[in-house]
């Protein structure tokens, strides 16, 4: 039996953040970043909000770019000593993620990290605390999925941590948060919506609920991620790319995804390439490895945007996007070939045993991820 799961509320368009003035709680912990979010405005206006209602509130910030095990167990550790009966993430996928796993340990304290890496291995949850999710950035759609993505430092491994006990309770979509985000991480974060949508799509868990859902995002992406990196200030490109980020959460949440995020998962733990770049410069390398085994898919996504190669037509993308076509590229890295090479095939190995691994349409082998890494990283 299949199952199709969102959250219960999504509160989107201009305005949205209004909906926490009108919420009934006693006690609210905002999880946010390392600073961003107040420096923008955006924490006060959600503490003014959460005023309105009454609502006794307190900010747990510094959650950094990869959330890391430790970052997670200092706010369950918080959420302990103020005990709230409201959760709110208020930041991009990374505080998403991180809120989730504080919001899991502080249901059940005596849990371990170890403990919930098998996929829907959490306990159910709510018996302490609602769950609300405000994304800052359109791109990882943590808003609204059963996904969570924690690193743990010590191992240099990112592990997607996957329940429906981690779909919020209610998402809220408003677009003048993103519209401060800068020209790269609009571009990185809207890159992650296409890799979600795509992958969705050809993924082997997909269904005909998921499928619309994931090719609307993918044409939301090529109309209006080339608008809103031009023109932060069009706010109808901001507006489309935010709802697109949340349709292809809605798809990939309930079909999962393959091995672009597989890949990217283990070779940002080993040298914290930011997951939306990651996946933007796998995405033409992995479509062509995947193309032969979901052709039918990948021949209705060309024919939906008109073009005659997917591949090549994200290589496109990417160019108008000033993102690099291998990982050897980017600019400001302190890893080298010889770094690369090192861990090359421990990172094959973690790829191939990554969850996103088994809804992949062609089944690869260790040494398909280390070409594909190779592949990836030379630009071969």
């Amino acid at each position: 039996m299949k199952s199709f799961l969102v959250p219960k509320e999504i509160h989107f368009s201009e305005g949205a953040l209004n909906y926490l003035s009108n919420l009934e709680a006693n006690k609210a912990a905002i999880v946010t970043d390392e600073g961003v979010m107040e420096e923008l405005g955006f924490l006060a206006k959600t503490e003014g909000k959460l005023a309105e209602a009454k609502i006794e509130t307190i900010v747990i910030d510094g959650v950094e770019a990869n959330p890391s095990v430790d970052t997670v167990l200092k706010g369950k550790e918080a959420m302990l000593d103020f005990e709230p009966d409201l959760v709110i993430a208020l930041g991009g996928g990374s505080t998403m993620d991180a809120a989730k796993i504080m919001w899991t340990f502080y249901e059940y304290p005596e849990l371990k990290f170890e403990d919930i890496i098998e996929v829907a291995s959490i306990p159910s949850l709510r018996n302490k605390a609602k769950f609300i999710a405000i994304p800052s950035t359109s791109g990882t759609a943590s808003e609204i999925t059963s996904f969570s993505v924690i690193t743990d430092t010590k191992k240099k491994i990112k592990y997607p941590i996957v329940s429906p006990e981690i779909v919020p309770d209610a998402a809220i979509i408003d677009p003048a948060i993103p519209a401060t985000m800068p020209p790269h991480i609009t571009a990185n974060t809207g890159m992650d919506v296409l890799a979600h949508a795509v992958e969705s799509f050809t993924s082997t868990g997909a269904s005909d609920y998921s499928d619309p859902l994931a090719l609307k995002a993918i044409k939301m992406v090529f109309e209006y991620l080339p608008k809103a990196y031009n023109n932060g200030d069009d706010l109808e490109a901001r507006e489309r790319m935010h709802n697109a980020s949340t349709i292809a959460g809605m798809a990939f949440s309930n079909s999962s995804l393959g091995i672009i995020h597989s890949l990217a998962h283990k070779i940002g733990g080993e040298f914290h390439i930011t997951h939306g770049l990651a996946n933007a410069i796998l995405l033409p390398y992995v479509i062509e490895y995947n193309y032969q085994a979901a052709e039918a898919k990948f021949k209705a996504i060309e024919k939906s945007l008109e073009i005659d190669n997917l591949a090549d037509s994200i290589r496109a993308l990417n160019k108008k996007l000033k993102i690099p076509s291998s990982f050897s590229e980017i600019e400001g890295t302190d890893y080298s070939k010889e770094d690369f090479e090192k861990v090359l095939a421990r990172m094959s190995e973690n790829a191939h045993q990554d969850p996103c691994t088994l809804t992949n349409p062609k089944e690869p082998t260790v040494e398909d991820m280390k070409i594909l890494y190779k592949k990836s990283f030379y630009g071969e």
